[in-house]
């Protein structure tokens, strides 16, 4: 109920926002608000805001204003920090968006919007279908009382935290300090294994709370007799064998595997209704039967209860972005656990899932009822999504510059995955939509990477 209203991230000025890594995000165009967002209300541009925009443009970006103020307002302002602008923009009526992304020459995917107010600079970029941060507003020195519409946008911005909304690609270009190096701060749950259960137990508990009041509707009719169109499939190797890899943690992952899928396979997804992978699977207890298997955890490599469950995610996601499904919950861990088996296939692995705060949750916007079947036999893992009618439309995953890099003593896969969208009756090509810039860690033994993909 509250979405409409929520940023993509939330920082505390436009100068805790790294810009390099927007780019590397594969972001292009950045539309900026003016007045209390860059400076306060009726300001002229001060010479940290010119100084920002010069770095903005050294990183490849390319910005332009969009103000509901006033020609007489806009056009001084953007002269100073030059930059092409669009003055009574209406916001939050998504027209000047539309006006400001056609002077940036850029794609929707490719923009993000930077204003202060959620119910107007947030609201707007949402409606026009672009990402969006918010940054605090900049006030007076000495000022008490902001007003009632700052006050609700306050108690918003809780609900937006509290709902894990801000948990998405876009939250890694925020930094918490200007002058910090935010690779040195240590979070709470870092700390030691017992703050990482309290804070893991926090996040568990936020997440039942929001079930609870959500209204998404979630999809529960089951039905194993596979429908009769084959919209995507995806298969993936239960046991990884390998230099370090524990054979135990991978048959336990198996045992895993398969017993969630328990829960999984035959499910139907009507119309506007939802997926989501831990309503489904349930808490990973040994009272359910589940084993140690091997967990990500704070970037290192472990064990824990029902290890393995990311494996099943990554499969079921692999399918979905191969179908005309949407997926609304989405988090990213490495996808360079173990080498390649064989050909390189995109997004091979790299999907999180930790119970259950950390899901994976997918909506059927399409006309006609949806089926997921995941199963296995002695050595794959399988899931099908199906549907009783074709589609218009086919979809592929592609996978451009891949290689690795060595960055201090550590290794890491660098590639653009794209989604692909073809006229099924012509083949046609009809949408290449950039899903993430990858830059995974490598968490094998670098010398099993092939030396002709380090660069």
């Amino acid at each position: 109920m509250f979405e409409r209203y929520f940023p993509s991230a939330y920082a505390k000025s436009v100068f805790h926002i790294d810009y390099k890594r927007l780019y590397a995000l594969g972001i292009r165009g950045i539309i900026f608000d003016i007045d209390n967002t860059l400076v306060h209300h009726g300001d002229d541009a001060t010479e940290e805001i010119i100084s920002l925009f010069r770095e903005i443009t050294t990183c490849g970006l390319k910005c332009v204003l969009l103000s509901d103020n006033s020609e007489s307002r806009v056009s001084p302002f953007a002269e100073k920090v030059g930059s092409p602008y669009v003055f009574d923009a209406g916001k939050p009526d998504p027209s000047g968006y539309e006006k400001a992304v056609s002077l940036l020459g850029t794609g929707k995917d490719e923009t993000i919007s930077i204003g202060d107010q959620m119910f107007v600079d947030i609201v707007g970029a949402n409606r026009f279908g672009v990402p969006s941060i918010l940054v605090h507003y900049v006030k007076l020195p000495g000022l008490r009382w902001p007003g009632f519409k700052r006050i609700a946008e306050r108690c918003l911005l809780v609900v937006f935290r509290l709902s894990g909304a801000g948990r998405n690609r876009y939250a890694s270009a925020i930094k918490e300090s200007v002058m910090a190096d935010k690779s040195k701060r240590v979070l709470f749950c870092e700390m030691n294994p017992f703050f990482y259960v309290i804070s893991q137990k926090k996040n568990i508990m936020v997440r039942h709370i929001k079930n609870l009041i959500s209204r998404e509707k979630q999809a529960k009719d089951m039905d194993t007799e596979p429908f009769p169109c084959l919209i995507s499939s995806h298969s993936s190797h239960l046991i990884k064998r390998g230099k370090g890899i524990d054979p135990v943690t991978q048959h336990n992952k198996a045992h895993n595997i398969r017993l969630a899928c328990r829960s999984i396979n035959g499910l139907i997804i009507h119309p506007g209704e939802t997926f989501s992978f831990w309503i489904r699977v349930g808490d990973t207890t040994v009272r359910r039967g589940y084993r140690e298997g091997r967990v990500l955890i704070n970037g290192r490599l472990t064990t824990g209860l029902g290890g393995g469950l990311c494996n099943l995610a990554n499969t079921i996601n692999r399918a979905v972005l191969l179908s005309p499904l949407t997926v609304t919950e989405f988090h990213r861990h490495s996808d360079a656990l173990a080498p390649d088996e064989g050909e390189r296939l995109p997004l091979s692995t790299g999907t999180s899932v930790n119970y259950n705060y950390i899901d994976y949750r997918f909506r059927n916007d399409t006309p006609q009822d949806m089926q997921l079947l995941v199963w296995c036999d002695d050595d794959n893992l399988y899931s099908e999504v199906r549907s009783r009618k074709e589609f218009k439309y086919s979809y592929g995953l592609s996978e451009e510059d891949h290689h690795f890099t060595k960055e201090g003593d550590k290794y890491y896969r660098v590639s653009r995955v794209y989604r692909d969208t073809y006229d099924r009756e012509s083949g046609k090509l009809i949408k290449h939509k950039l899903l993430y810039n990858n830059h995974s860690e490598v968490f094998f033994d670098p010398e099993q990477i092939p030396k002709e993909l380090i660069r």
